[in-house]
């Protein structure tokens, strides 16, 4: 008997695709949304973070991560759910590069139009201040 355990080092460990599935589709495990439901709330964040909403993208990929994580687990939600992953990127490139933009090049960049673009001036430039 000690023979046979010895000749084993190996343990019996599933580490397959098949066992490693997730069986619900949330984060939430067996009390999240039903399969039907996953798939209507998953459409509908991605929708939605096209009304300029990349927060709901955010929610989109972290609700459902396991969907996102596994390649080949619930293929229906699976399209909304890496379809917002990358609007979420994108969005997100855009958004810092803008950010970027104005952080770093500020009025070497734009020049004499940068007084118009700020509005950190705003106040002084409409009068609502009593100290000019």
């Amino acid at each position: 008997m000690e023979a046979s355990e010895s000749t084993n080092p190996i343990p019996n460990n599933r580490n397959s695709i098949v066992s490693s599935t997730p069986v619900w589709p949330t984060v939430d495990g067996p009390i999240g949304l039903s399969e039907d439901e996953s798939l209507s709330y998953a459409r509908r964040f991605y929708l939605f973070g096209f009304a300029l909403l990349p927060l709901l993208w955010a929610v989109n990929c972290f609700y459902f991560w396991p969907v996102l994580r596994h390649s080949r687990s619930f293929p229906a939600i699976r399209r909304y759910v890496v379809g917002s992953a990358v609007g979420l990127a994108v969005s997100s490139a855009l958004l810092c590069s803008w950010a970027l933009t104005f952080a770093i090049g500020g009025e070497h960049l734009f020049g004499p139009v940068w007084d118009k673009l700020v509005l950190y001036n705003l106040a002084d430039t409409i009068g609502l201040t009593g100290w000019n």
